[in-house]
């Protein structure tokens, strides 16, 4: 019952003519998905009601085909809205199905529907090659193309297409879609995604066309991670089809194959990491010549599940300086993750030079030098050749991570609009919103919330200007704001498939994914754990427990085989609380024993296979791991546990070291008689160094939660809101627009998010909303930190519908209005009142 000072306000909502709806109706997580294959598709949808207190009691999902029904689920009594699988006859290759739900609910019905399409078999593919150019040394992009007519209506036309490396397709000279850098990345000696776009085709002649990229599959500049050696490494290639569907009924199929016309195209070089050279004299091919047909690789054709990168915003420059005589930078609001967009006119044949960078050196001119040396041929540069009149061009196959644009030998002065910045980046919706009536902490929010956007090109990069790899210990610290932010599950479990990828014959993973064959022989459990947590975090935040499934016995005999090879149960590890303020700010280690962190996250995931296991069902493997975990906590606190000063210390130490005390805390190694006095030295040691962290990127993730949480709410606060260094008010002090690689001014990489994990705090104890249970089924409304704000507000979309919080100082006490969708309950929980639980509907709450 509530407490007696809990006053319940109901908002006052118009009444509709149905008292429920329906939205977000999703076939595997997506939008009317064109290419699904899996034999059994889940469904999904979202209840909208007028009343409080609406439950769904039933359903009744139909799927057609044609018009003809193929599964009808009947009447079922339930309440679950989301991953109901299909159940009927096993669906056809290659075609469309419509999907119609009757939902039940307490206050009357909702329906609403939607469509999906099916992967093709290998008969669908029949006829279509991989084709491309021959020659092995030839760098131009090559084009293709192909003259077809149509002969009849058209009730639907599909173009299916696959690719080692980029193809940015084309219909009668314009864009297939909006999507670049596509198809997604993966390892292509093990899988390649396909992508199925539908076309408007009218009765004539039409000319399908395709430009390729080299991407990670065909890369050409040498570099220390040694994507140009890759084993699947070859010349770009493309495999496609066209299925037209004509309204009479014939079916017509055009496949990539030999009457393909080919010719090198203007882009004469493309690289990731190098940039591009585009002759704008060449934008007309002269000859072409059939196309050749190429070995197919050997990964296997699967769906992209993940959404496309596209261009999700333009950026106009802010100024245009000139440091040097003809130089020329081309300043934009923010740092970004893109290219940029010329719009330039002067004598044909002139280059122009553009290099990019995420700051500038102290003449005023573009930082993009490459200082370890990870590329050979180049870095962040494109050469531009002007063509006859006016050149528009942009870069086609390679992003930039950056903030400044130089130009060199541009044709007289550029004003300031002859330059844009296109932001790209995996197109994501947004699904969480944070606010407050904090500067400091909403520019938090907004700068990781942009910095994980430009590290999201189909996997979680760790910085779009330098690496543009998956390191598995970024994105392990990073999923859970990936996901309360955005619609990233499908993309993150897409990257544990490439993790999964990666793993050798002991079932370690390797410390980045995809992986070309670069092992960096790294022992580095850390690291690993995403392996692990990624799936953890998926069910989490989204409910979904395909990926625990897909992955359990994997998971299970990696942490198994790390047990093992951990002496006494004390793992080691050469990737430890990374970059801690005293650094150097290229990047190491704290100075303190890495073992500590091994063993605490060696712990940390056996706690979680176990409960993975007892998910699953298996009571016999979950106690196994059990004790395993049992044994660890033992030898940790044995080795590390200083019982009299209630402190956590390893060989090598340089002085206290929060990390170690955070570590135990977060992952419950303390025992429960220290634990009140180990989260006191945490706070006591953050005094003592002027309200200060000294957390690298795996403690960051804990030390404001972990303080918040043993009643050190006010130190959280003095640190989160700290300006001095190290902290993020530091950053923003100093002009940052991102988040950076390093505490330190003198960071490498200003686009960087695993020290940004002052997020996850953000949301769950400033504003105060967390799960209790997968999928936020359950959910907590507790924010901690009212004594210090006047507002604050939240909102995260879950498979249920938003949850929402926004508390505020009344003049009667704290108010708060908080939204529970139907299929979940609140358990509502405000400084200095007991807790309560609330249905589904809105609620206004006032606490005097």
């Amino acid at each position: 019952m509530p407490s007696r000072a809990l006053v319940f306000a109901l908002l006052l909502v118009p009444t509709f003519a149905h008292a429920a709806s329906l939205d977000r109706l999703r076939v595997e997580r997506t939008d009317a998905p064109l290419y699904v294959d899996v034999a059994r598709p889940r469904f999904a949808w979202v209840i909208h009601a007028d009343k409080n207190g609406t439950a769904q009691l039933g359903y009744r999902i139909q799927v057609s085909r044609a018009g003809k029904r193929v599964w009808d689920s009947g009447e079922v009594r339930s309440a679950q809205s989301f991953d109901i699988a299909y159940g009927g006859p096993a669906l056809a290759p290659g075609e469309r199905y419509d999907w119609h739900v009757d939902v039940r609910t307490g206050e009357g019905t909702a329906a609403g529907g939607s469509s999906f399409g099916t992967a093709l078999d290998e008969a669908g593919w029949a006829g279509a090659r991989w084709i491309g150019k021959a020659d092995a040394t030839s760098l131009p992009a090559p084009l293709l193309r192909r003259t077809f007519r149509v002969d009849g209506d058209v009730a639907r036309a599909t173009l299916y297409v696959a690719a080692g490396g980029y193809a940015a397709m084309q219909w009668d000279g314009k864009p297939v879609s909006d999507a670049v850098l596509s198809p997604g990345f993966t390892n292509y000696a093990k899988r390649m995604e396909v992508t199925a776009t539908d076309i408007a085709l009218t009765p004539g002649e039409h000319t399908l066309g395709a430009e390729l990229g080299r991407g990670f599959y065909g890369m050409t500049n040498p570099n220390v991670w040694h994507w140009e050696r890759a084993p699947w490494h070859g010349q770009p290639r493309l495999r496609a089809v066209l299925v037209i569907r004509y309204a009479d009924g014939r079916i017509e199929r055009i496949p990539t194959d030999t009457r393909w016309q080919l010719a090198d195209g203007p882009t004469r070089l493309d690289d990731l990491y190098g940039g591009e050279d585009y002759d704008a004299r060449l934008a007309m091919p002269g000859a072409w010549t059939p196309a050749t047909e190429l070995p197919a690789p050997s990964g296997r054709l699967v769906a992209q599940i993940e959404q496309p990168i596209r261009v999700s915003q333009v950026l106009d420059a802010t100024e245009v300086t000139e440091p040097k005589p003809g130089t020329f930078v081309f300043a934009f609001p923010r740092v970004i993750a893109g290219w940029a967009d010329f719009d330039v006119q002067g004598p044909a044949g002139t280059v122009l030079t553009a290099r990019y960078g995420e700051k500038l050196l102290p003449d005023g001119t573009v930082d993009a030098r490459d200082e370890h040396h990870y590329f050979k041929h180049g870095f962040q540069t494109d050469h531009l050749t002007l063509g006859e009149g006016r050149t528009q061009w942009h870069a086609r196959f390679s992003y930039k991570g950056f903030r400044y644009v130089q130009v060199e030998r541009w044709p007289g002065r550029p004003s300031l609009v002859a330059v844009k910045a296109s932001v790209v980046h995996t197109d994501v919706a947004v699904t969480g919103r944070f606010d407050s009536s904090n500067d400091l902490l909403n520019w938090m929010h907004r700068a990781a919330a942009d910095t994980m956007l430009n590290n999201l090109y189909g996997i979680p990069t760790d910085t779009p200007m330098y690496e543009k790899n998956g390191w598995t210990g970024d994105g392990m610290l990073g999923v859970d704001m990936f996901l309360r932010n955005f619609d990233a599950g499908a993309l993150f479990t897409k990257w544990e498939r490439d993790i999964a990828d990666t793993r050798g014959t002991d079932g370690a993973p390797l410390v980045t994914a995809p992986n070309a064959g670069w092992a960096l022989d790294v022992h580095a459990p850390t690291w690993h754990s995403a392996y692990v947590l990624v799936p953890w975090a998926l069910y989490m935040a989204t409910g979904d427990r395909a990926p625990i499934d897909e992955h359990l016995a994997g998971m299970a005999r990696y942490v198994a085989m790390e047990h093992a090879r951990s002496p006494g149960g004390i793992a080691n590890t050469e990737l430890g609380d990374w970059v801690s303020p005293e650094t150097d700010p290229s990047g190491e280690n704290a100075p303190e024993d890495k073992r500590v962190a091994a063993t605490a996250y060696l712990y940390h995931m056996e706690r979680v296979v176990a409960d993975m296991q007892r998910l699953t069902g298996h009571a016999d493997e979950a106690a196994r791991f059990d004790r395993m975990a049992d044994d660890v906590r033992a030898a940790f606190n044995t080795r590390f546990l200083d019982r009299a000063s209630a402190t956590y210390r390893g060989e090598g130490d340089q002085g206290y070291r929060q990390a170690h005390n955070l570590l135990a805390l977060g992952f419950g190694l303390v025992p429960d008689d220290l634990r009140q006095r180990v989260a006191d030295g945490v706070a006591n040691d953050a005094k003592a160094r002027g309200d200060h962290l000294d957390t690298g990127a795996l403690a960051t993730k804990l030390i404001l939660p972990v303080l918040t949480a043993t009643g050190h709410a006010d130190e959280a606060w003095a640190i989160a809101t700290q300006v001095t260094f190290p902290s993020w008010g530091f950053w923003r002090a100093n002009g940052a627009t991102s988040l950076w690689e390093h505490w330190k001014l003198a960071s490498r990489s200003r686009g960087h998010y695993f020290l940004g994990t002052v997020d996850d705090w953000l949301f769950e104890d400033v504003a105060g909303l967390r799960p209790l249970e997968a999928g936020w089924r359950r959910f907590a409304v507790q924010p901690a930190l009212t004594g210090s704000l006047e507002h604050a507000a939240a909102s995260v979309m879950t498979p249920y519908g938003e949850v929402s919080v926004a508390w505020r100082k009344g003049p009667h006490g704290i108010e708060a209005d908080i939204e529970v969708p139907v299929g979940t309950e609140a358990i509502v929980g405000l400084p200095g009142h007991a807790p309560t639980r609330l249905d589904s509907g809105r609620h206004h709450l006032v606490l005097p």
